[in-house]
């Protein structure tokens, strides 16, 4: 390749220093230059800054104390070492040199430091679909991105195809309206958690989320439909960004379900207890995810899941009661509900507390009506309690006909409903707690599987809807917004639709298909799942949109190239069609490089991965403003999106989506 007329200069310069920086074979050891220039070697120094073109290029003259001192640019001279030709100016510094830096400038260039953490490229998507991982190691894992390019990466994206699904229009209707609909969103779903942030800022009752597992081994190519091969250092990286922005959506007092395997779930705890706070943490749940039995030849429990559990500020005024028992009872209590009346028939509750009577009062998470007799630890006459039930009196008579009862185990006096199952449970059913099985209304994997092909729908590893309606069910009411973005099959949505709660979800994968069709047989009233149980008939609504692809569209062209001829024809469409590269690339200049010429067809695609600006991934919003982007839109789609950010509620003022951004960030 040939080198640059300052790189010319600057190995003649070398040169007289014999074998110093240069091998027997004259191939120039650029370690050792950049050692001898960040240690200032005076006699290098001055060689250098003696010849008039490196002077005049490297230093700059500023005045201190009315005095004119020259400045030599170290950093910049240092980097044309460490990157190639076409890597223009500074492209790579940041993953070249990690440390401590302040104003984007590292330690040894000011005296005021701060921490400065890397973002790396699972910012942006962290090897969520296995194309991501095909024919490279992780490509552009150790990219890092400026902060000032995060935040234009984050802002808010033009939607595209709003299409409103409702029992009269299955097949979708364009909307160019959006009034809080239950929402559908394609997309990278960080990026689409934070599209949303202004709109559901601290509004989201409940998270839910199945995410690709951490596995300590390799699985095979089909195991999963998502990449579920990652380092565990990329799998965190990818969780915490996630996590972050989902718990500014959660309200105070809302919850948070993550779903993981035995391999997982001690990372994610750890990590979960760093954002949400430890204090925060309600349980963990452990889930029989199938009806089969466990292998005796396998060393971990793989017929279990675990569910970790998080509340946002627990001492806020809705406060999680139905934490675990021995027993595995549902919560019947939840001071986030409206306060009613119940009246319990003589030997319907069991006391865990001394026989006595207990005059009518207030108790902590209760008022008793009438006086409470405890006889042989059960209430021998009938009493009227009062407090924040999450049933009503209809559901309590339902639940006493089926056999069912209900504990208090302190003198708090909190009270929690038990099925009548629950006493004859089996003891492996404990593992620090009751597993959530069919004993508590609970499926399997294989219910799933089951429910999944009467919908016509192929789909692996689904969650069954009843586990997801008993979380529902303990920390949401009707109307609650619950939320999940890796979204899959769409369980979640399906169970919250079901349960007259809104709902929110996102996912990238193109099989969010299955979940729309998924949604509209439950718009028809299928009656697979708990549609039984919650008496479902069909009805609702929901709107399914889609992120407006930019560089995107793109980034899969190159990941899905199978031979060296198609990735060219990707590239030079990539170039014809206007593509954003990262601006510190010279695309066409690394084509004609003999080394890029020469590379494995694997090599190529990872590098043309790394030129793609992954800030262009999505049109963002501001960029309606452009004639060119409106021209790619339909009419009906540019007046959702105004109507979806026209304007949002910020600080307490009505403002538009722009101005509250720049008051909220």
């Amino acid at each position: 390749m040939i080198d640059s007329k300052i790189m010319e200069t600057t190995k003649s310069i070398l040169k007289e220093f014999g074998n110093t920086y240069f091998s027997d074979k004259g191939t120039l050891k650029r370690n050792k230059v950049i050692e001898d220039l960040d240690a200032y070697t005076p006699i290098l120094m001055k060689a250098l800054l003696a010849n008039q073109l490196i002077h005049d290029t490297y230093t700059e003259s500023v005045v201190i104390d009315d005095k004119s001192v020259e400045i030599f640019k170290l950093n910049q001279f240092i980097e044309m070492f460490t990157y190639k030709e076409y890597w223009q100016d500074s492209y790579t510094k940041f993953e070249n040199k990690i440390g401590l830096t302040a104003g984007g400038k590292f330690i040894d260039e000011t005296a005021d430091v701060v921490l400065d953490f890397p973002f790396k490229d699972t910012v942006l998507k962290a090897g969520m679909t296995k194309e991501d991982q095909k024919d490279a190691d992780e490509p552009f894992l150790h990219e890092t991105i400026a902060k000032a390019e995060i935040d234009q990466l984050l802002e808010p994206k033009i939607f595209v195809n709003a299409t409103k699904y409702d029992q009269e229009n299955l097949d979708g209707a364009p909307v160019d309206n959006f009034e809080d609909n239950n929402l559908i969103i394609k997309g990278n779903n960080l990026i689409a958690l934070h599209s949303l942030k202004q709109r559901y800022l601290g509004k989201v009752k409940m998270i839910y989320l199945d995410p690709p597992y951490y596995f300590d081994e390799t699985k095979p190519a089909d195991a999963f439909k998502y990449n579920s091969n990652f380092k565990l250092s990329t799998w965190l990286i990818f969780m915490k960004n996630r996590l972050e922005i989902a718990n500014e959506l959660l309200t105070d007092g809302g919850v948070i379900f993550i779903s993981m395997g035995e391999d997982g779930q001690a990372h994610l705890k750890l990590l979960m207890d760093n954002i949400f706070g430890r204090s925060n943490f309600v349980q963990t749940f452990i889930w029989r995810n199938t009806d089969n039995a466990d292998s005796l030849g396998k060393k971990s429990r793989s017929s279990v899941e675990y569910v970790h559990a998080y509340e946002k500020n627990k001492d806020s005024s809705v406060r999680w009661i139905g934490k675990k028992t021995e027993n595995g009872d549902a919560p019947l209590l939840n001071t986030g509900n409206p306060v009613g009346t119940l009246t319990f028939k003589p030997g319907i509750i069991r006391f865990k507390i001394s026989d006595g009577i207990y005059p009518a009062g207030k108790y902590e998470s209760l008022e008793a009506l009438t006086d409470i007799i405890v006889e042989d630890g059960k209430n021998s006459n009938e009493i009227k309690l009062r407090g924040t039930f999450k049933w009503g009196q209809k559901n309590l008579n339902n639940e006493v006909a089926k056999g069912g009862d209900f504990i208090i185990k302190s003198d708090k006096f909190s009270i929690r409903y038990q099925k009548a199952e629950g006493s004859t449970m089996a003891p492996e059913k404990f593992v620090d707690g009751p597993y959530l099985s069919k004993i508590f209304g609970v499926g399997s994997n294989e219910d799933a599987k089951s429910h999944i092909g009467t919908l016509g729908l192929d789909f692996s590893f689904s969650k069954p809807e009843s586990l997801i309606a008993y979380f529902i069910r303990a920390v949401t009411q009707e109307n609650d917004i619950v939320m999940d973005f890796f979204m899959g099959s769409g369980t979640t949505q399906a169970a919250a639709l079901k349960m007259n709660r809104r709902f929110i979800g996102v996912e990238q994968l193109d099989y969010i298909s299955d979940g729309v069709e998924r949604l509209n047989k439950a718009l028809e009233g299928e009656q697979g799942g708990i549609s039984k149980d919650v008496n479902w008939q069909g009805g609702g609504s929901f709107v399914y949109a889609e992120l407006m692809e930019k560089n995107q569209g793109y980034l899969k062209d190159v990941q899905q190239a199978e031979t060296t001829k198609q990735l060219e024809d990707v590239v030079h469409r990539m170039i014809e069609g206007g593509a954003d590269f990262d601006f510190r690339v010279d695309v066409e200049k690394v084509l004609q490089d003999p080394e890029y010429q020469t590379m494995s067809l694997a090599d190529k695609k990872q590098l043309m991965v790394k030129v793609i600006d992954k800030n262009q991934l999505y049109y963002a919003y501001s960029d309606m403003e452009d004639r060119d982007v409106q021209e790619l839109m339909s009419e009906s789609d540019i007046t959702f999106n105004k109507s979806f950010y026209g304007s949002v509620i910020c600080n307490g003022q009505k403002e538009s989506t722009r101005t509250c951004l720049t008051h909220c960030s």
